[in-house]
């Protein structure tokens, strides 16, 4: 349990009300050191329980529909598969089975609900004649799914399983005819995936934690044997990358400080020794490199900026790739001195600006599990918070990155491209070919997209298609927007070699033409912007984005898998 204390912000000072004012300058500077070290003490002990497990076991299995024993059967039905012939029977052969051992109560329920396959529908019945204790459809659309759309099926799934307090369930598709052995294997991965993320809840600052009961899923119709089983395996690793990503961005800025976000990074190193090594630069290092753009966005703040490099090396040592993914670290955001204000700016939320750094870190968490073979991969975060004080920066400034380059600030709150640019460049000295970076970075992503797609730059088309790839896999939305080169002209400085923001028009574009000036021109780069999918409102919680679309790309550049103690061949 974690426990929280309040204490008035005039408790120490008291005793102190009709002192001198210098007794009262002491006891406000000693109340400021308690707060500190309170938060320090709340964070530690939220972190000790920060990780909660959800241990559902998969299997995948064949065996008859109507035989299957257990709490819940569902079904994924598409919408021609709710079709009915001149005796009102389905069509489909799995709905007709289902249909005629329940002598029609499936066709009659689903006609009365209005259940038609619709994307978002889902019907649970509870009807005598099954092996099951309930059966439950679940809406697929009229256009051929795509894996996001397995896992939309999942986490529905979870959801009800959650709400229905079943223990064990089994999940089937109405069609598999049409999907191929691979995609079979995606596909029970993606809902594997669903299923878990569905019925997680992060609990930890709530006073009363509801306890799952969900045990086990039993996927029918997809195949079994080896390759299967170990994708539902690599599945559920990936979720606890993804869990750990959520569990990080929800966490408020009063907990996940850049030095607890650092000490996240180190603990990831320690669990997974044999692969992974961690080095964390303080603000003296920082300095050595010249990492100005970054340190400029951390100087308001109390809270020290840490710069984390997580180093991946794979079992065996031989490396045929090396790859870096960089994520946005900033702990809070308030703007700086062009703070945010209005009621659309979302000062509330801006724990999430360091969305992109837990997406690396939960790739980092499920790559050392699964421990790919031949590639090396190093994990950049530039942690920090961008606050307001007197040591702050100021608009108008001017700072210099560690590649030489001095960028003149016209906005404070252009904040997260200034500690890319520094981490971007020392990415580019790690020696590595390719470099995708994450970051919540401009809400002119999200209105160009919306909230569910991300943002992807880069003048690379070859890796493009890797990382549009992986997301597929993964079940997450890319969408490429163009470098826009003539728009670079808005970013043009009188004073320095350029300004921080060009202005809301193409904010997304000029934002991505001024991290590529920090990448070097031998390296494939890859902006991702984040902004829109990093947040559900509607759940008020993290997504986990952008996790699995990682984990899959690094796995694209591998042709092995250790996991289990086996090896796996990757195709």
């Amino acid at each position: 349990m974690v426990l929280i204390f309040l204490v008035p912000a005039n408790f120490l000072c008291a005793r102190a009300s009709h002192a001198p004012c210098a007794c009262a300058h002491i006891c406000i500077l000693w109340t400021r050191v308690f707060y500190s070290v309170l938060i320090m003490v709340v964070a530690l002990l939220n972190v000790i329980c920060f990780f909660q497990k959800l241990k559902i076991s998969f299997a995948a299995k064949e065996i008859d529909l109507v035989e299957w024993e257990g709490d819940m059967l569902a079904v994924g039905v598409a919408e021609k598969d709710m079709a009915k012939d001149e005796n009102l029977k389905y069509k489909n052969s799995i709905m007709h089975k289902l249909d005629s051992r329940l002598p029609g109560l499936l066709s009659e329920s689903s006609s009365e609900e209005d259940f038609t396959g619709k994307t978002g529908q889902y019907m649970v019945l509870r009807l005598p004649g099954l092996g099951s204790k309930r059966i439950c459809l679940i809406g697929l659309g009229s256009a051929t799914p795509a894996i996001a759309s397995y896992r939309n099926l999942g986490e529905t799934l979870g959801e009800v399983a959650k709400n229905t307090k079943s223990n064990k369930i089994a999940i089937t598709l109405s069609s598999t005819d049409w999907i191929s052995k691979e995609s079979k294997l995606a596909t029970a991965s993606a809902i594997a995936t669903g299923v878990v993320l569905g019925t997680y809840e992060d609990n930890r600052f709530t006073s009363e934690s509801k306890k799952s009961t969900f045990k086990s899923v039993e996927i029918l119709g997809l195949g079994t044997g080896y390759e299967i089983d170990t994708k539902l395996k690599i599945a559920e690793v990936v979720c606890s990358g993804i869990i750990f990503g959520k569990e990080l961005v929800n966490a408020p800025a009063n907990v996940l400080t850049p030095g607890i976000l650092a000490e996240e990074a180190t603990r990831i190193a320690a669990e997974y020794s044999d692969v992974f090594t961690a080095k964390i630069l303080d603000v003296e290092q920082c300095k050595q490199l010249k990492m100005g753009s970054y340190l400029g966005v951390s100087a308001a703040s109390a809270n020290p900026p840490h710069f984390i490099h997580l180093c991946y090396k794979p079992p065996g040592g031989a490396v045929k790739t090396k790859l870096a993914i960089v994520g946005k670290g900033l702990t809070f955001d308030s703007g700086g001195y062009n703070i945010k204000t209005g009621p659309a700016c979302s000062i509330e939320l801006m724990k999430f600006d360091m969305g992109g750094s837990a997406a690396v870190l939960g790739a980092a968490k499920s790559l050392g599990q699964i421990k790919p073979v031949g590639v090396e991969v190093h994990f950049i975060v530039a942690a920090c918070e961008n606050m307001i004080s007197g040591t702050g920066m100021r608009p108008g400034d001017i700072v210099t990155a560690s590649n030489g380059k001095k960028i003149e600030v016209n906005n404070t709150d252009a904040e997260g491209r200034l500690t890319l640019a520094d981490a971007l460049v020392y990415a580019c000295n790690q020696g590595v070919a390719k470099i995708v970076d994450l970051a919540t970075l401009t809400g002119a992503c999200v209105v160009a997209l919306g909230p569910s797609i991300a943002g992807v730059f880069t003048p690379s088309d070859d890796l493009a298609k890797e990382v549009l790839a992986a997301s597929e896999i993964a079940g997450e939305k890319l969408w490429r927007l163009p470098m826009e080169r003539s728009y670079w002209k808005y970013m043009k400085s009188g004073v320095a070699d350029m300004v921080n923001t060009g202005g809301r028009e193409g904010g997304a574009i000029t934002a991505a033409l001024f991290l590529e000036e920090f990448v070097d021109e031998k390296v494939q780069w890859m902006h991702i912007d984040m902004a829109g999918p990093v947040w559900n409102y509607k759940n008020k919680s993290a997504t986990g984005f952008g996790v699995a679309t990682l984990v899959e790309w690094v796995l694209s550049h591998s042709l092995f898998v250790l996991i289990s103690n086996r090896n796996v061949m990757i195709t």
